[in-house]
């Protein structure tokens, strides 16, 4: 039987750790607005910030994906609930000009990273990049990359612990992240789709 891939604690801080050392040397020392989605960004957002070396501004904002009905047929919209960094007239006076990073933990279709980062957009910030701590290009469907990532993974891998949760909803507060194996049952994959 093979070990499931998994990184370690250790490992996975001292990859944050060079994150945020090169986030610091691309900022030139300016103050930086961090976007952090959320649920489960919060415990590499909350690492990854405190591996950031220069004056910070957070903004929270939580995605809702709903599958609608438009003239009779199925579409999935996104949606964004937060206070003010995607509200297009309080989002351009709080981010135009500013040098904001949009942090989530998994990159993996990128649908909804790339919505997000084209409403960030809207704002004119002077600049606007994006870290994950997992990136899984094989499943991407849109023409998205990341300016900083962890670790590279297999599309078909679930991860568990280290802020994500396990399909059953368990496991999140592990220190190690853990791949629950490479395939996923129809309803899990379901979810997963809906997240992304």
């Amino acid at each position: 039987m093979t070990k499931a891939p998994s990184y370690s604690a250790a490992r996975i801080a001292n990859r944050v750790k060079a994150l945020g050392r090169e986030i610091v040397r691309a900022s030139h020392g300016r103050r930086l607005d961090v976007v952090v989605t959320m649920d489960r960004s919060f415990m590499f957002a909350a690492d990854l910030i405190r591996a950031i070396d220069i004056p910070v501004t957070l903004h929270f904002v939580r995605e809702d994906v709903r599958d609608i009905e438009l003239g009779g047929r199925a579409r999935r919209e996104i949606f964004f609930a937060n206070r003010d960094a995607t509200n297009a007239a309080e989002g351009q006076a709080k981010l135009k000009g500013r040098d904001v990073l949009l942090v989530d933990v998994v990159l993996d279709s990128g649908i909804t990273q790339d919505f997000l980062l084209r409403r960030l957009g809207e704002s004119k910030p002077r600049s606007l990049r994006m870290a994950v701590l997992l990136d899984k290009p094989a499943t991407r469907r849109v023409a998205l990359e990341p300016d900083y990532f962890g670790f590279r993974t297999a599309s078909n891998e679930m991860w568990a612990g280290y802020g994500l949760p396990a399909s059953n909803g368990s496991g999140p507060n592990g220190k190690n992240l853990v791949a629950m194996g490479g395939k996923r049952s129809a309803k899990a994959g379901q979810a997963k789709k809906k997240r992304h």
